[in-house]
């Protein structure tokens, strides 16, 4: 039955910067130095105490009682777990942090209240929740391109300026935008069904092309995917990469 706090707790310490905190120290530090860092004037230590307990026995991060005779204080590490929670651009690792938010975040949460309608009347979750489809929420393409610019970012900087990026099946176009306004040496193309194109706003070095990518795809520099081929069988799949792979340039 509680199981659901788990992944409050996980959201709390991705909220807090835990990870971020642990590791600016470059070693295990105590229950005091970590809600020193926590920018709030009316921080909670017990309850943070009661947060730490429960990740460390999920293998988030560890704890321990220091050798040093000066420090008597149980004191926090990382894990290889709480390593993918880092949230400092700085660090080259890839991090799920924005993902735990936004997987935890209320409107996300909602569409599962709805799972014993979907049984009994059958449809869609977050529809029922929400009156929408989740991919109305142009709000989900900015929090995936937020970590796929951060830790892709030498893979679009090594695409030669002038080059043309598509964003295949790109909906409304703000994952490209993305890319463009972070990497204004590249040129865009939104490539989505007429219907959808068509509602578009602009942006900024983004063309909008409406077409059927099983039947072609335009010609760029390099194609991008995003929550794409999950929602196609093999075969299907195997036809859109082909027809990607016709639309880059020959070798020279």
């Amino acid at each position: 039955m509680f199981s659901f706090a788990e992944s409050m707790a996980l959201k709390c310490a991705v909220e807090s910067r835990i990870a971020d905190i642990i590791n600016s120290h470059g070693h295990p530090i105590t229950l005091q130095e970590i809600a020193a860092s926590i920018d709030s004037p009316s921080l909670d230590v017990d309850c943070l105490a009661r947060v730490m307990r429960l990740l460390v026995r999920k293998r988030i991060f560890t704890s321990s009682q220091p050798i040093a005779d000066d420090i008597k204080e149980t004191v926090y590490g990382l894990t290889n777990s709480s390593k993918w929670l880092l949230r400092d651009s700085s660090s080259s690792a890839p991090s799920l942090a924005a993902m735990v938010l936004a997987e935890d975040h209320p409107w996300l949460m909602a569409p599962w209240h709805c799972l014993t309608k979907c049984v009994q009347e059958g449809g869609v979750a977050f529809t029922k929740a929400h009156g929408c489809q989740i991919w109305d929420l142009a709000c989900t393409s900015k929090v995936v391109l937020e970590v796929v610019l951060s830790t892709y970012r030498e893979g679009f900087a090594g695409i030669g300026s002038g080059s043309v990026v598509v964003d295949v099946g790109g909906g409304t176009g703000m994952a490209v935008a993305e890319i463009v306004e972070s990497h204004p040496h590249i040129k865009g193309i939104n490539f989505d069904l007429p219907h959808v194109v068509v509602t578009a706003p602009q942006y900024p070095g983004v063309s909008h092309v409406g077409g059927d990518m099983f039947v072609s795809i335009p010609k760029a520099d390099a194609h991008f995917l995003k929550w794409v081929l999950h929602d196609w069988s093999d075969e299907n799949c195997i036809n859109i990469l082909k027809n990607c792979w016709k639309g880059l340039p020959e070798k020279k």
